[in-house]
């Protein structure tokens, strides 16, 4: 993935949540940086519909930089994963607390999503 997918930092009411999504040196997967919510979520499920497409069995989502993924962004994360073949998955690392938490409560069997803890 050679794309990167910045969103602008102001908005009609002054400063918008962005989010960056840059390729991972020496692994297929990207570093995002910034929040996926409603006006970042059509990058995040381009991202995932990209990786979903690659067909690499292990993709990595560095998201050490992200401070907020809402439950749409999580639902999106949960989908994807869900469209991967058996023995695919994505390998989460470092993702916000609150995401963490959600996928548990909410997709506690998505075998798909490994989140590593660090």
């Amino acid at each position: 993935m050679n794309t990167q997918y910045p969103v602008p930092a102001t908005g009609p009411c002054g400063p918008a949540p962005g989010l960056a999504v840059f390729p991972l040196a020496g692994r297929r997967g990207v570093r995002a940086a910034g929040e996926v919510g409603l006006t970042t979520r059509a990058i995040w499920e381009g991202v995932l519909e990209q990786a979903v497409r690659e067909g690499e069995d292990v993709y990595y989502l560095e998201l050490s930089d992200v401070t907020f993924v809402d439950v749409a962004g999580a639902g999106a994360l949960a989908a994807a994963a869900g469209q991967l073949s058996d023995g695919r998955r994505f390998v989460v690392r470092r993702p916000p607390a609150a995401l963490r938490r959600t996928l548990d409560l909410l997709w506690p069997d998505q075998t798909g999503i490994e989140v590593a803890p660090s």
